[in-house]
């Protein structure tokens, strides 16, 4: 349950270029004046103190304390998640600016030792309170409203207790983390952020930003000597990378055998709160749909290009109509906030402290960490956002995404620390449909069918992104895991993987280049949250759903959809969904998403006729 890392979420597509105004960037002093603020260091002490006392005080003792005593215990539980969650988000936002200062990394990671070592008391907390006898806890929640209220987080806790360990292992991997998994995402990080591409017609080597941001360029040679440029770094780092897949994955098939997970997807499954059945439900749907959504949009494309194939440097390609067009940060804002407040004032309100405090970091700066993020640090303070802003269209559909997870962020804090959190299936909820918003207000906007096409293009494009590619991602890493389990794999062998799911969604117009099967191995979301990427299918397919009710003028619809958002972690997907009439359990629900996408191409291909 205690998070003792920084847990952003991240999206790996900002992109680029021109004079783009004053770009913000963060003030951490919300959470500490500087690595050296005598509050840090009172903060680290009193973790380690209070981590002790909690155990002196509770360990073997839970099943023995009446309501009332167990609400104490678990309001100190979570004192101790707020302090050792504050340290660890400062820690790792300063460290997530600049990745190449070597000073912040070592504070990081000496940051995430002292709270590792610290915290390790804490783990008999969920090993013992599993334990607990049905009934008994059934009657402790009857008799204490203030503790009925944390049910959700009891039993996202009791879903856990089939695949939890004897007390002893459990201390074990608690301690071993900072070793395993973490130390292996840092040299994940740390090499991404260090490597720098040679790209034919330009000056000097460009970092991972630069370069697959000219992919998006307007000129096709040059994005051609993006695309070869990352696929010769890439090559010359494969073995690396293939180790740390190879290792991180051999490590999670050793901790699901001992746990008794019966797929390696389960655990994360779990930790979302859905069911398998209802994210096989959206993989089928969406694997079905590729023919009609990302093979029928690609062909398009590719005519508008006048092109018999597509190349992969063509995918995020801007059309051939497309004017060129960079977007300062002010016009950026206001454009943001003017589709927030268009839905709801209230929406505009809360996403404008983010302008005005410092909690936003825009610019590209070097060794900063790619792509962009939300990060809700702590509920007693507030979110952080990430961007690598560079003034394309696009940048800022990623502006209104992470303000959408601010803003979501904001409201769920006011359930608390333990109950805020929401799972990564929702947690994209308000990130898209800030998106989906800022899109409709553009389109709205367009003043000729030129203007209209594009808008639309890019969307659609986003959108098989979010949905297309996530899903296979998704089937990729299934893949991986699966062939891990028979064995080491070759960098060879994870190309191969890589290559049949590409094929298979982006459609028969594409070919590919020779270096293009190396192109798995920049993905973040692999190495730091194994099958997180269907989350963002799941976001974007429920948001189609949601903005669809929306349009159909249901009453009171900003008011459930903050609600929805107020309710963070307290409340499972079925039951967030049906004040709007959805279920996603129901096979046609993703349908009915897919179906916005497949609209939008239509009304493409009519444009053509």
């Amino acid at each position: 349950m205690l998070s003792t890392t920084p847990r952003p979420v991240f999206d790996a597509n900002a992109s680029g270029g021109g004079s783009l105004g004053r770009l913000p960037d963060w003030d951490l002093t919300d959470l500490y004046a500087s690595e050296d603020a005598p509050e840090l260091t009172r903060d680290i002490d009193w973790v380690e103190t209070a981590c002790r006392d909690f155990a002196a005080d509770y360990e073997g003792k839970l099943a023995t304390l009446d309501a009332a005593s167990l609400l104490a215990c678990v309001l100190r539980y979570e004192a101790i998640d707020i302090t050792a969650g504050r340290i660890m988000s400062f820690a790792g936002l300063r460290y997530y600016q600049n990745t190449m200062d070597s000073e912040r990394a070592k504070f990081m990671g000496d940051c995430q030792e002292v709270i590792t070592d610290a915290t390790t008391p804490l783990v008999f907390f969920s090993l013992e309170f599993n334990r607990l006898d049905e009934a008994h806890l059934a009657g402790l929640l009857a008799q204490n409203a203030d503790l009925a209220r944390y049910k959700p987080v009891f039993d996202r806790m009791r879903a856990m207790k089939p695949y939890q360990l004897s007390d002893e292992l459990e201390k074990f991997l608690h301690d071993q983390s900072a070793v395993g998994a973490s130390a292996w995402n840092k040299l994940f990080d740390e090499t991404m952020a260090g490597l720098m591409f040679e790209v034919t017609g330009e000056d000097e080597p460009l970092n991972l930003e630069a370069t697959l941001n000219l992919l998006t360029d307007p000129d096709r040679a040059k994005r051609e000597a993006a695309a070869r440029g990352l696929a010769v770094v890439f090559d010359k780092n494969v073995k690396l990378f293939a180790r740390v897949h190879n290792t991180l994955a051999k490590e999670k098939e050793i901790e699901d055998r001992w746990r008794k997970m019966p797929t390696p997807q389960t655990g994360r499954h779990l930790a979302n709160h859905v069911e398998p059945e209802v994210v096989e439900a959206l993989r089928n749907a969406v694997v079905a749909a590729y023919p009609k959504l990302s093979h029928r949009y690609y062909a398009l494309k590719a005519k508008w290009m006048g092109l018999d194939k597509l190349q992969v440097w063509d995918r995020n390609a801007p059309l051939p109509i497309e004017t060129p067009k960079t977007v300062g940060w002010d016009e950026a804002k206001a454009t943001v906030l003017g589709a927030y407040s268009a839905f709801s004032p209230k929406m505009a309100e809360i996403a404008m402290p983010f302008f005005e405090r410092g909690w936003i970091d825009a610019g590209v700066k070097p060794g900063k960490a790619p792509g962009a993020f939300a990060h809700p640090t702590v509920t007693t303070v507030h979110p952080y956002v990430m961007l690598n802003y560079l003034g394309k269209p696009r940048d800022v559909m990623t502006l209104a995404h992470e303000l959408g997870h601010g803003v979501h962020q904001v409201l769920a804090a006011g359930q608390g620390e333990l109950l805020s959190s929401t799972p990564l299936t929702l947690a994209e909820t308000a990130s898209v449909f800030g998106e989906m918003l800022t899109f409709r207000r553009l389109l709205d906007q367009a003043k000729t069918p030129a203007e209209r096409k594009t808008l639309l293009a890019g969307k659609v494009e986003d959108m098989i992104n979010t949905v297309v590619r996530q899903i296979a991602f998704y089937d990729f890493e299934c893949k991986l895991h699966a062939a891990r389990a028979d064995g080491e794999l070759t960098p060879d062998g994870i190309n191969a993987l890589w290559m049949s799911v590409q094929a298979e969604s982006l459609g028969p117009v594409f070919e590919f280049m020779d270096g293009y099967e190396t192109f798995w191995s920049y993905i973040p979301h692999f190495i730091h949250s194994p099958f997180y990427v269907y989350a963002y299918a799941f976001g974007d397919g429920l948001v189609n759903a949601l903005y669809a009710v929306y349009a159909e003028g249901t009453p009171g619809f900003q008011d459930k959809y903050f609600d929805m958002l107020k309710a963070g972690g307290s409340k499972h997907h079925k039951d967030l969904l049906a004040p709007f009439g959805l279920d996603a359990s129901d096979p046609k629900f993703w349908d009915k998403g897919l179906s916005m996408i497949a609209g939008f191409i239509d009304e493409l291909e009519a444009m053509e006729g």
